[in-house]
């Protein structure tokens, strides 16, 4: 498999809970973590089936989409839709199996397995409202 070239990086309120979050209920593994001076956890490398991504840490006054639509209605108004305009998707193996272990283990669902064309997948939103994606190709 090539090298993995453009990894998305996604900002957190607090990386190290949104990394371990993302471990348990995604099944991605950690990499790598990194620590500012005084021991915040800053950005943190996951990977599944081949595939990175990393979660960090900008500053104490990001808010995560979730908490950022409690004060904007426009934020608001942009977690009401189900669909991925901005987020990650995310090739598996055995999606049917993920999506229960994702659902079973706290992810809230936005769209349930569907089937589309040669994909089947489902979307999700995680801890902080970041959405998420996960696709199986090649069913037929």
């Amino acid at each position: 498999m090539p090298e993995q070239r453009v990894i998305p990086m996604l900002a957190y309120e607090d990386a190290g809970r949104a990394a371990e979050w993302i471990t348990k209920v995604f099944g991605f593994r950690e990499t790598e973590r990194f620590h500012d001076k005084s021991g915040t956890v800053t950005d943190v490398v996951l990977e599944l089936e081949g595939a990175t991504v990393m979660v960090g840490h900008p500053s104490e006054a990001y808010q995560g989409p979730r908490r950022h639509a409690q004060v904007c209605a426009l934020a608001r108004a942009w977690l009401e839709t189900k669909w991925i305009v901005d987020g990650v998707a995310v090739f598996v193996n055995d999606v049917e199996t993920h999506f229960a272990t994702a659902k079973r283990s706290g992810a809230k669902v936005l769209t349930e397995l569907e089937q589309d064309g040669n994909e089947r997948k489902y979307r999700v939103e995680d801890l902080e409202g970041h959405r998420w994606m996960f696709v199986q190709r090649d069913l037929i």
